[in-house]
């Protein structure tokens, strides 16, 4: 059963890929949906094997590769973190499929799309599933190749090609830093097994490298590395850019990038190593800074976009910053039910707002847009509930996830471990609760409610999607209202042992109890931030033009305004600071003075040279004479038969005055 999971969408992402044509678009829609949907319903069974009943499964098929203390085998493990990512990810991509039916059914490359979401499925379905470092990595490197591939399926678009070449580069990077983390574990642990790590974690605790006299803590530089990988795989603040690109593919390659396989990757990354993280305080304190400071640029930045998907992508950075320094808190059981609450109801917003572009002929800018409550009543509503649930409107899913991680930061604030960084992640996060909601407010009121701006051609034909397309949404909206409270007690409820060994906290770290006894007015505290929020989007685009007077001298606002609009300038950084002094110093110093300098004179150009000369002597020396040829015989023989003296002299066992008085009767001859 457990194997099914791993070797259906592969199956059926290859038998789509290379029969596509002869299925033809419908065939091949309903097959590859077919076998992720199968998969979803074998993952629900393993959820209850494991997760509910708490059996662990392990499977080890063969050995990979073996040399020496190197060993790696095809192993599998299935525990309650697994098992509930497979869940994500299945029904996920299963809602993603089904609504692709319908919406990519007029592009001529269907069975092509269908591959490589099922490719995209099953390598993260490899990731999660590895009992090892090594396949992990070959999971992790396969979701960025079929993200690569997806957001430049409309490869004849040049932006689509700059953004997942961007994808890829930055990615890239991380990829990097993920590689010298399995090494360091290796050369630390001589395994890439999760169970001889994990065992051995609190055996080395006190391990150090010595690199010029500075000291380095073993586990904390394991760390950093795993979260270098985190940072471009969850688009953390430093290796975010790639994330507002990757909007140029197809919408449901977006819904399934944003909220069930890739981004989510790091965030698994640093659960499942939770029992190495647990014992270095600095990269927790690390966790904690980059995820709050992501948490508020991306709120902040997505509060001033104009293209309907990139607010949404900016809100998924934003979400990601909240489950990574819920880790950094030592919080890794609520970034897991934050990260379960998320994938509903952002693959909802970004479906939904497919439903919208599709329905307005491909237009995203908001400012294009308006008053489409009319025309549209059904995708409202959808996309209200997505939009409500993320801004952590009471009783939806992201309230029950997104409030406790704030109020876990304002526990470890007080407390006197060492982690009163608490406070920073707090404030920043209720902050970011602020532009969370302000932005989906505006997008609400400038894609429905506000006055049309839609052209009047495009509005005769603006209609509700179909079946296919409204039935996946449907589904999203059921999981964004209850989700979250069907999952509550199972997931981080006082007593639950669901997670079991999957997930490591100290007990002193144990801050959900203490959550339960802050006063009522810090519990309502994220709600207030969230409703003064969407009550400033609602001034902005209720009242007439005369209102904005009010803060349009304001320098602060219009410096942040202007700041947010161009996202911060991190792309003019990276182009100024990196990329233009690496290409000067690619043609520079690369191409020009070692490819076309050093390289040529002393390969092709110098060997040319060489031996056009070397051509010229040996043609002078060609003089037709023949007393000349028999001189250059006999000295060539000599210096032959001198060489190979020695030998001649052990071999035949001359005296050397008999082979003399030879030679020099034979130069005398």
């Amino acid at each position: 059963m457990y194997l099914m999971i791993i070797v259906v969408p592969l199956l059926g992402a290859l038998f789509t890929g290379f029969t596509g044509r002869w299925l033809g678009n419908y065939g091949a829609t309903m097959f590859s949906t077919s076998c992720v949907l199968f998969t979803f319903l074998v993952s629900l069974l393993a959820f209850y094997e494991v997760g509910i009943s708490g059996i662990s499964c392990y499977i080890t098929l063969f050995t990979w590769i073996e040399s020496g203390t190197f060993k790696v085998s095809w192993s599998f493990l299935f525990d309650s973190l697994t098992v509930v990512m497979l869940v994500i990810i299945t029904s996920i991509s299963s809602l993603v499929h089904l609504y692709s039916v319908k919406y990519m059914e007029e592009d001529p490359h269907v069975p092509r799309f269908m591959a490589y979401l099922g490719i995209f499925t099953f390598f993260m379905i490899i990731l999660v599933t590895a009992n090892n470092l090594v396949q992990l990595f070959l999971g992790w490197e396969g979701v960025g190749l079929a993200s690569y591939l997806l957001i430049n399926f409309w490869y004849t678009r040049l932006s689509a090609n700059q953004a997942a070449i961007k994808a890829l580069v930055v990615n890239r990077i991380g990829d990097i830093g993920l590689s010298l983390g399995i090494l360091t574990l290796f050369y630390i642990f001589h395994s890439v097994e999760y169970s001889v790590i994990f065992a051995c974690a609190p055996l080395v605790t006190n391990y150090y490298f010595y690199v010029f006299s500075f000291q380095i803590h073993g586990l904390s530089l394991v760390g950093i590395f795993l979260f270098i990988g985190a940072l471009g795989k969850s688009a953390q603040l430093g290796l975010h850019t790639w994330l507002p690109d990757a909007m140029e593919g197809p919408t449901p390659v977006s819904a399934l990038i944003h909220a069930a396989t890739m981004v989510t990757a790091g965030v698994f990354l640093m659960v499942r190593f939770s029992p190495l993280l647990e014992y270095s305080s600095f990269t927790l304190f690390i966790l904690t800074i980059f995820g709050s400071m992501t948490a508020f640029f991306a709120a902040v930045t997505g509060a001033f976009q104009n293209d309907l998907k990139k607010v949404i992508a900016y809100s998924t950075c934003s979400q990601l910053g909240y489950m990574i320094f819920a880790c950094g808190l030592s919080n890794y059981h609520v970034s897991m039910f934050h990260l379960s609450n998320h994938a509903f109801f952002k693959a909802l917003l970004f479906l939904s707002a497919g439903s919208v572009i599709h329905a307005v002929s491909d237009e995203q800018d908001m400012r294009r847009l308006g008053s489409l409550v009319n025309l549209l009543p059904l995708t409202y509503s959808l996309m209200l509930i997505g939009s409500l649930a993320l801004a952590g409107f009471p009783f939806l899913s992201g309230f029950y996830s997104k409030d406790f991680i704030i109020e876990l930061s304002q526990i470890t604030g007080y407390s006197n471990l060492n982690v009163s960084y608490g406070f920073f992640a707090c404030w920043l996060g209720a902050t970011s609760v602020f532009f969370t909601s302000f932005y989906s407010a505006r997008l609400i009121y400038l894609t429905f409610l506000n006055n049309s701006n839609v052209p009047r051609p495009t509005l005769s034909f603006v209609h509700e999607p179909s079946w296919l397309m409204t039935l996946p949404l449907m589904v999203l909206a059921f999981g964004s209202i209850f989700i979250g409270y069907l999952t509550k007690d199972l997931f981080v409820g006082l007593g639950s042992d669901f997670w079991g060994s999957s997930i490591f906290i100290f007990p002193y770290k144990a801050y959900s109890l203490e959550a339960e006894w802050l006063t009522t007015s810090i519990k309502w505290l994220p709600f207030f931030i969230s409703i003064s929020g969407i009550i400033c989007a609602s001034l902005l685009n209720i009242l007439d033009l005369t209102f904005y007077s009010n803060f349009q001298y304001n320098k602060f606002l219009a410096v942040l305004a202007f700041l947010s609009n161009k996202k911060w300038y991190w792309d003019k950084i990276y182009n100024d600071l990196f990329v233009r002094s690496l290409m000067r110093f690619g043609y520079q110093i690369s191409f020009k003075n070692i490819d076309r300098g050093f390289l040529e004179l002393t390969g092709p150009w110098g060997l040319s040279t060489l031996t056009s000369l070397f051509s010229i002597r040996s043609t002078a020396a060609q003089t037709g004479q023949l007393n000349h040829y028999i001189f250059f015989i006999v000295i060539g023989f000599t210096i032959i038969f001198s060489l190979f003296l020695p030998n001649l002299l052990f071999a035949f066992k001359l005296d050397s005055y008999v082979l003399g008085i030879f030679c020099i009767l034979f130069l005398f001859i």
